[in-house]
């Protein structure tokens, strides 16, 4: 009897612990704000339509429910800043990586823009696979990315060699590819 008791109450802890990780996890906000002078790496960004806590730059999600794989998103740098939105205060614009367990590294820019109360981060633009970033700039209230990629064709074991300038902007909040 104190066996099944026992284990009855291990088998609530463990369903109550589940419970708790997903509404957690539904409750994750679309944008934080968050405060301070590189508190930028501590915000919300959503990447591919799913939201991702950074802290300290770095966030580590499971790739699956249960899974022992994990998605790392980390700071990787090249941070701009500026007036990336129209509202006088300054934005930060930075790339990041996303590693989920495979051969690939997965890089993207995204923007935290300032607000009277901190931070609030944008969504982020995949710039590719495996390439080579070079330069960040700030120009006319876009962000100008540069970076090597590789040849259409070319395997992903060939050395990132053909330049690439990527231009964003904000637009209606989110960051976009202006041209």
């Amino acid at each position: 009897m104190k066996k099944i008791i026992l284990y009855g109450i291990g088998i609530l802890a463990v369903v109550a612990l589940i419970v708790m990780y997903v509404m957690r996890q539904a409750n994750v906000p679309p944008q934080q704000v968050v405060s301070g002078g590189s508190i930028y790496k501590n915000a919300v960004y959503t990447i591919d339509g799913n939201p991702v806590q950074l802290v300290d730059g770095t966030a580590s999600t499971e790739a699956a429910p249960g899974s022992a794989s994990k998605i790392t998103t980390q700071y990787f740098g090249n941070e701009v800043r500026g007036d990336l939105n129209g509202d006088g205060l300054e934005d930060v614009a930075f790339l990041f990586t996303q590693n989920s367990g495979g051969s690939g590294t997965f890089y993207y820019v995204a923007a935290a823009l300032g607000s009277d109360k901190g931070y609030i981060g944008t969504n982020a633009v995949l710039l590719g696979d495996r390439i080579a970033p070079q330069t960040t700039e700030f120009r006319d209230g876009e962000v100008m990315v540069n970076y090597a990629d590789r040849a259409p064709g070319e395997p992903m074991t060939a050395k990132p060699s053909v330049g690439v300038s990527k231009y964003l902007k904000i637009l209606n909040g989110a960051l976009v590819v202006a041209r």
